[in-house]
């Protein structure tokens, strides 16, 4: 299964291949994507990206995953969910956002099994 591409992004919108729902935040994974809801767990600009936002991309298959800080990254990665990715043997990368975008699409275009959580504002 193959990772779909972010078919576009701009401050507080992104859409998907394949998808018509348009999200604000968004996880991505092989096969599929969703809203991003910070309150699923208890997620803020800081401390920021917690392991349990990533639990889900990794048991869908990611072997590669793509955080997207915001387009100002105010959206903090705290070196906790770094080491469970890589403790999990999975490949990290943190960016802005639109670089995120443009970093998670080209992985995907190779056919890698990435995965990503994008924030689209701030």
């Amino acid at each position: 299964m193959s990772s779909p591409e972010i078919a576009s992004l701009s401050w507080g919108q992104m859409k998907v291949k394949g998808c018509s729902t348009t999200y604000k935040d968004c996880k991505v994974w092989p096969g599929g994507s969703r809203t991003w809801d910070w309150r699923e767990t208890g997620t803020n600009h800081s401390p920021g990206v917690q392991p349990a936002d990533l639990e889900e991309v990794v048991k869908k298959g990611a072997e590669t995953v793509v955080i997207g800080r915001g387009m100002s990254e105010a959206l903090q990665v705290p070196p906790s969910t770094v080491d469970y990715l890589k403790k999990n043997g999975i490949d990290v990368l943190v960016l802005q956002t639109e670089k995120a975008v443009e970093e998670y699409n080209a992985l995907a275009a190779r056919g890698v099994r990435v995965g990503g959580v994008f924030h689209s504002t701030c």
